[in-house]
């Protein structure tokens, strides 16, 4: 790299984020450090048009309510606010539930099946089977100790949610009738549970008890985690679909 030839000791320019001061005896002596005024060059790729310099303003893509703001149809909306602990929780799995359902609404199977990039094997569909998966093994299998198969997966095919998530109208349809059944359950086994301070058995440290019992208060915030987790790889799913994001 060349100086400037007035460039002093003190001077000093910056490449990207490393800064390159000129030493004493005329050396140059490397640190990162931001841009700055003296002698500064931040190094960027060149614009191809002025306007790929401009910063975006707006999105391309529509959002999911009619304005992108909070408004009456959104069914997330008006809720309870000034809840109790259960009431607050419930209403907080509630809406990530529903947000799962309008992320993937609209799409044929085809969308429903398209995969993330490799060498993930995640889509919509696939979520919404493990999704119907955790809810089962969760409530009905943990909390109500009923002794049931798993729906999509098994120890020989752990990954059989995602790896079965193929494009087929009857596979889709599957998909959401088992999940919407156990989230039927699992309502129903929250708003009968007499408190939150009743336990399932978590042996095997499946939810994160540790290896042991574990709360119905734990388990709601561990499925609003499950849930918010999951959103996020939604997002990007349906994004990458047709360009849709939103609320």
């Amino acid at each position: 790299m060349h100086l400037p030839a007035d460039a002093t000791h003190r001077d000093a320019l910056v490449l990207g984020q490393v800064e390159v001061e000129v030493g004493a005896k005329g050396n140059e002596v490397r640190h990162e450090a931001p841009c700055r005024i003296s002698h500064s060059i931040c190094l960027s790729p060149p614009c191809a048009t002025p306007d790929d310099c401009a910063m975006p303003t707006t999105r391309r893509a529509d959002m999911f309510t009619a304005d992108g703001k909070p408004s009456d149809d959104d069914p997330r909306e008006h809720g309870p606010r000034l809840g109790d602990e259960r009431t607050t929780l419930v209403e907080s799995l509630r809406c990530q539930r529903l947000t799962l359902e309008m992320k993937c609404a609209g799409l044929d199977a085809e969308a429903m099946a398209q995969r993330s990039v490799e060498p993930s094997t995640m889509s919509l569909l696939g979520l919404v089977r493990h999704l119907a998966e955790v809810e089962r093994e969760t409530f009905r299998v943990m909390m109500a100790g009923h002794d049931v198969p798993r729906l999509f997966s098994s120890d020989a095919e752990r990954d059989g949610d995602f790896d079965g998530a193929v494009p087929d109208l009857q596979v889709v349809a599957q998909a959401w009738d088992a999940w919407r059944a156990e989230v039927d359950f699992s309502t129903r086994f929250v708003a009968e549970a007499p408190s939150l301070d009743v336990t399932g058995d978590d042996p095997a440290n499946q939810h994160g008890s540790g290896g042991g019992p574990m709360s119905l208060r734990q388990v709601l915030v561990g499925m609003i985690e499950e849930y918010a987790r999951h959103m996020g790889h939604v997002d990007l799913l349906r994004e990458r679909v047709d360009g849709r994001i939103g609320q």
